[in-house]
């Protein structure tokens, strides 16, 4: 019965995205709910909670990525990568028009710590900066972990992560209400947890940015 009722909004959310007398934005971001509402649907019984909250909280999020690439993100982007030459931050633009920084442990964060590390100060403090000069932008600040250690430990350690960055960067002058945060504890991996390497890829912060369309 969720799952009927999570796919017919789902639809219903498909189906308005294709009405004609929607600008381009428009549909865009009804059709960003509806995709949304199906990801969250899945996301809220994969983890055993509730289906139906899964897709409003999925609908919320897929109706707000609408995201433009402008010359500011893109200046953004070129600081960046001049702030992170030679760190192994990876600094990309993402198919949504999202500018993303994957930092890795050995500069964001000490193995079971939250504090930030010395080498990691000196690039937020440059993205702070960039941040203050484009303010027509959201954040998203994701932390990981490897899955050495239980749920228990890793789930609030990767919130923790994301918290402490966010704080550091709005002590330095960037709003806390453009920033969401949000920890994954191990469930998103990018390399395999059988290797010390692949365990260290895995701990990691990213950063979304995204530019609002006007």
């Amino acid at each position: 019965m969720r799952t009927k009722m999570i796919l017919g909004t789902a639809a219903a959310a498909l189906f308005v995205s294709g009405c004609a007398n929607m600008s381009d934005t428009q549909q865009r971001t009804a059709t960003g709910a509806g995709i949304g509402a199906l990801a969250g649907a899945v996301i809220g019984t994969a983890t055993g909670g509730s289906t139906g909250t899964g897709a409003v909280i999925g609908a919320g999020v897929g109706a707000l990525g609408t995201y433009i690439w402008s010359q500011n993100m893109e200046k953004q982007k070129r600081e960046m990568e001049q702030a992170t030459q030679g760190t192994g931050i990876g600094v990309t633009q993402t198919t949504d028009n999202q500018l993303k920084l994957d930092i890795p442990s050995d500069i964001s964060f000490d193995t079971g710590r939250s504090d930030i590390k010395g080498n990691f100060a000196p690039v937020l403090d440059r993205f702070a900066a960039s941040l203050r000069d484009n303010q027509n932008t959201d954040l998203r600040i994701v932390g990981h972990t490897d899955n050495t250690g239980s749920d228990a430990v890793n789930n609030p350690l990767s919130v923790e992560r994301a918290v402490s960055t966010r704080n550091y960067l709005t002590a330095r002058g960037v709003s806390g209400a453009r920033i969401h945060v949000d920890g994954q504890g191990a469930y998103q991996p990018i390399a395999s947890n059988a290797s010390p390497a692949g365990r260290a890829q895995n701990r990691r912060v990213e950063i979304f940015v995204g530019e609002r369309a006007r």
